[in-house]
């Protein structure tokens, strides 16, 4: 019998990773030891290079489309399946990765970036409530210091990013440094249906005062915006009037995209809060993951026309940022500014 072959492999046994630390609300924080921690423009088809911290993120916004990054490092981790939902496990099961600022300064070779920005943040908050115990955005702030002359953003929603603002002004001395800082509603009920969990708007709007009044370049970043929802001229406008009074030096806006792990945490609530709306969001981004051709351009001629009022320069926005062709345009013979921008 010892010839026998096997019909079915073993099932492969997953192992467990190190808790650092659990929260009396469900939270686990456990370690993971990563071997790169740099995304290259050409891996993410984007342009510029990311570093995130953190996988999963508490902060859990319903229409987050950084969900499916959590289920793919769990799989490449070999981590025990967890009996949570994959949206559930995002937010509740957020891996660590510890020492992630000893291998950005051994791995990162600025030559290589070849002038393009180098984001912290794009698939989840690197300020979220974990860093308040890790601080590994900071200590990757601390690494940057040790290098010259790159473009280093950030993107959150969370006022804590004030705690680093003497780091910030360090990295301005020798990087061109901006901080994206996310909010696309003043209203906080608003918010509260979409983001339980994220900083509410006036603490975002602090955060951003006090940013720009220790001299650090930073601005709001309308993200996402949801058709329907957040999306009037009226609410955006409060919204950049806002940002310009806490000294916002540029807004910059992009719509909700919703891929299939987002889709699935985002319809359910959608169909709850907003049941008007829910069989036109199912039926467009059921054939895809972003918005109209038609509602972008609405939408760009619309942040465009705000700008203006509000006192930004159309272009501030992304000279730091982006090289000038890279820059979108409104189209000429689109959909006009004063049309409402429809989703389908």
């Amino acid at each position: 019998m010892t010839d026998q072959l096997d019909l079915l492999p073993a099932e492969r046994q997953g192992r467990s990773l190190t808790v650092l630390d659990e929260r009396a609300r469900g939270t686990r924080f456990l370690e993971v030891s990563p071997r790169s921690v740099l995304n290259s423009s050409a891996s993410t088809r984007m342009g510029f290079w990311s570093i995130n911290p953190y996988v999963g993120c508490e902060f859990g916004c319903t229409y987050c489309y950084a969900r499916d990054t959590h289920r793919y490092a769990v799989e490449r981790s070999g981590m025990e399946p967890e009996p949570l939902p994959d949206w559930e496990a995002f937010e509740r099961r957020i891996l660590v990765k510890t020492g992630v600022d000893e291998v950005l300064e051994r791995t990162l070779d600025p030559a290589r970036l070849n002038g393009q920005p180098l984001v912290i943040g794009t698939a989840t908050d690197p300020y979220q409530p974990a860093e308040r115990r890790f601080q590994l955005t900071r200590r990757i702030l601390q690494a940057l210091l040790r290098f010259r002359g790159l473009a280093i953003e950030i993107i959150s929603k969370s006022p804590l990013v004030v705690r680093d603002i003497d780091l910030l002004q360090q990295l301005g001395e020798r990087h061109e440094v901006t901080i994206n800082v996310s909010l696309a509603t003043l209203d906080r009920r608003l918010a509260r249906r979409l983001e339980l969990k994220s900083p509410v708007p006036e603490a975002r709007l602090r955060g951003l005062r006090r940013l720009t009044a220790a001299g650090i370049y930073a601005g709001l970043l309308m993200a996402p915006i949801l058709p329907g929802i957040t999306d009037s001229r009226a609410g955006m406008g409060r919204l950049m009037g806002a940002a310009k009074e806490a000294g916002a030096r540029y807004v910059v806006g992009s719509a909700l995209r919703l891929g299939p792990a987002a889709r699935r945490r985002f319809l359910p609530v959608l169909a709850s809060e907003f049941p008007e709306l829910a069989d036109r969001y199912a039926r467009h981004y059921a054939r895809r993951e972003g918005v109209s051709p038609a509602y972008q351009r609405a939408l760009s001629e619309r942040i465009q026309e705000l700008r203006r009022r509000y006192g930004f320069s159309p272009d501030e926005s992304w000279s730091r940022k982006r090289p000038r062709a890279a820059r979108p345009e409104p189209d000429e013979g689109g959909v006009t500014a004063e049309a409402q921008p429809l989703l389908l």
